[in-house]
């Protein structure tokens, strides 16, 4: 699904009004961090998958 500018722009102005933009911030910095977190567990289970496919090979 792509999203263009001024669908993009309506959801913006929907999370300002439901959140205010004082809490903006904090919430970016939640979902960046969340994200980061996913990433980082992805990586570990990709890593932990090639090692034990290394071991098995062995």
């Amino acid at each position: 699904m792509n999203f263009g500018f001024t669908e993009i722009l309506i959801i913006f102005l929907i999370i300002m009004v439901l959140f205010g933009a004082k809490r903006i911030p904090e919430l970016a910095r939640s979902l960046g961090s969340s994200v980061k977190s996913f990433k980082k567990g992805i990586e570990e289970a990709d890593q932990e998958e090639a090692d034990n496919q290394q071991h098995k090979k062995e």
